[in-house]
């Protein structure tokens, strides 16, 4: 893995990771953001897989089943973040969009990928810490705007987290 500061202002920092053949795509990520004590941030990139194991979260058993991609593909789409779990580290959610050579595509959430020949990632760091709390519902720790480090639950731009506009029912 490779990486260097493209950027830094106003406590914002822009990064470009590069990983190579073979390196595991989550646990490169997850080390990159420890190393730089990256607790908020946005991440996207392309680039190309060997294999991988993507992750489908279903509602009625409230667990990730897996889909395994055992071919070599193209990362047509990779979007996530990074937050501060609720053990105090750096957390990276990633979902993906995998091309196949028939140009059918299969998406999910980051279970295990390795790389070949390379994934060009861009982390754009955010001036504030996101801050994951256990959701009681779906037992997952989703980001919480009003879970700032403050204890006010009030960001600087004035934004409180609360749920405005209508909510369907489940």
């Amino acid at each position: 893995m490779q990486q260097r500061r493209l950027h830094e202002s106003n406590g914002q920092r822009t990064f470009v990771v590069v990983l190579d053949t073979g390196d595991e795509v989550a646990g490169c990520l997850r080390s990159f953001a420890e190393q730089q004590g990256i607790l908020a941030a946005q991440i996207t990139g392309i680039g190309a897989l060997s294999e991988a194991v993507l992750l489908y979260f279903d509602w009625p058993t409230k667990a990730y089943q897996r889909i395994p991609v055992r071919e070599q593909v193209e990362v047509v789409a990779l979007l996530g973040d990074i937050a501060e779990a609720p053990t105090k580290c750096p957390e990276v959610h990633v979902h993906m969009v995998l091309g196949k050579r028939d140009g059918s595509t299969v998406a999910g959430h980051l279970g295990e990928a390795y790389v070949r020949p390379t994934l060009e990632v861009i982390v754009t760091e955010s001036p504030a810490h996101l801050r994951k709390v256990k959701d009681p519902e779906s037992g997952l720790a989703l980001i919480r705007p009003a879970a700032e480090p403050r204890g006010k639950g009030v960001g600087d731009d004035g934004f409180d987290g609360r749920r405005t506009g209508a909510k369907r029912e489940r």
